[in-house]
C-alpha cells in the first residue's frame, strides 16, 4: 500500500476509470473535423458525465 501513495497510483487509477466510463458512454472518437468543434463536443460530453456522476452511481450488492 505504501508504494500506491508514493507513486500516486489511486489517482492515476480514478483517471483511467474515469476514461474507460467517457468512452463507454460518449463513445471512443470525437466526430467533429475541426479542433473548435471537438473542444466543444468534449466539454458538453464531460458536463454530462459530471452530471451523471453527481447523480449517484449504481450501488452493487453481491447476491449468494
Amino acid at each position: 500500500m505504501a508504494w500506491q501513495e508514493a507513486t500516486g497510483y489511486g489517482q492515476r487509477s480514478r483517471g483511467e476509470a474515469q476514461i474507460g466510463r467517457y468512452k463507454q458512454v460518449i463513445g471512443p472518437a470525437l466526430r467533429g473535423r475541426k479542433i473548435e468543434i471537438q473542444t466543444t463536443e468534449t466539454k458538453i460530453a464531460v458536463k454530462a458525465l459530471n452530471r451523471m456522476t453527481h447523480l449517484g452511481r449504481a450501488a452493487y450488492e453481491s447476491v449468494a
